[in-house]
């Protein structure tokens, strides 16, 4: 068994910040895979469903953002799991948005739902860091993370969502190489390999046949 866990602050006023990218995930996954309706479990969400033939449980800790190792802990007590089996979505202020990379075990980074699952799970979960770029001062980080993705941000982050989800079955499997490559063929989708056809050549003018007269034949003809 797995617990996919994604990162975020309950309520709809949340529903669309940068730092609920975690949530989102989580969302796409139980609605493309059929998983169970969600229910109040583990001072959170809780959905089931089977990825990869390996059984999931897809939480979205309640408690808030700084306090999601309370949600996490709980679950990963009562279903007798390890910090290996947990799978953690987050938002990354250290990749450009639309980038995802896969990490096991490692610092928090200042990120107070990683900070809280330390302190109650350890640091030897697997995470999934999500990119949404830097404001640019760490003083306006806070109000960043807090604010909505821009409607200009729909593209990518609608084809990075997808891509986690078509990933999905391939992490519950521990392949995170092809659950990169899956991610990648939505976010960069390989170009075509046709190539542009080329421009219009001169026709070339055929080469004459050989003159096979004699000498005299083309002095005849000449006063013809």
């Amino acid at each position: 068994m797995k617990l996919f866990v994604g990162l975020g602050n309950p309520g709809a006023k949340y529903a669309r910040n940068r730092h609920n990218i975690g949530f989102m995930s989580v969302d796409e996954i139980a609605s493309d895979h059929s998983f169970s309706p969600w229910r109040g479990k583990f001072q959170g969400s809780v959905s089931e469903g089977v990825l990869g033939g390996e059984k999931v449980i897809l939480l979205k800790p309640e408690t808030f953002m700084n306090k999601s190792g309370q949600s996490v802990g709980e679950a990963m007590r009562f279903y007798k799991l390890t910090p290996a089996d947990i799978t953690v979505f987050h938002d990354e202020l250290d990749l450009a948005p639309g980038k995802a990379r896969v990490k096991q075990g490692g610092g928090h980074a200042g990120h107070n739902g990683l900070r809280s699952l330390h302190q109650h799970v350890t640091d030897a979960y697997q995470r999934v860091r999500l990119g949404i770029g830097h404001p640019g001062h760490k003083d306006a980080v806070p109000g960043y993370v807090l604010r909505d993705f821009p409607k200009a941000d729909d593209s990518w982050l609608d084809d990075l969502l997808r891509g986690i989800s078509d990933g999905a079955p391939e992490l519950a499997k521990g392949d995170t190489g092809r659950f990169m490559n899956a991610v990648a063929l939505r976010v960069a989708p390989p170009r075509s390999s046709t190539t542009k056809p080329k421009a219009d050549t001169p026709k070339t003018k055929p080469t004459p046949a050989p003159d096979t007269r004699s000498a005299m034949q083309k002095l005849m003809d000449k006063f013809r």
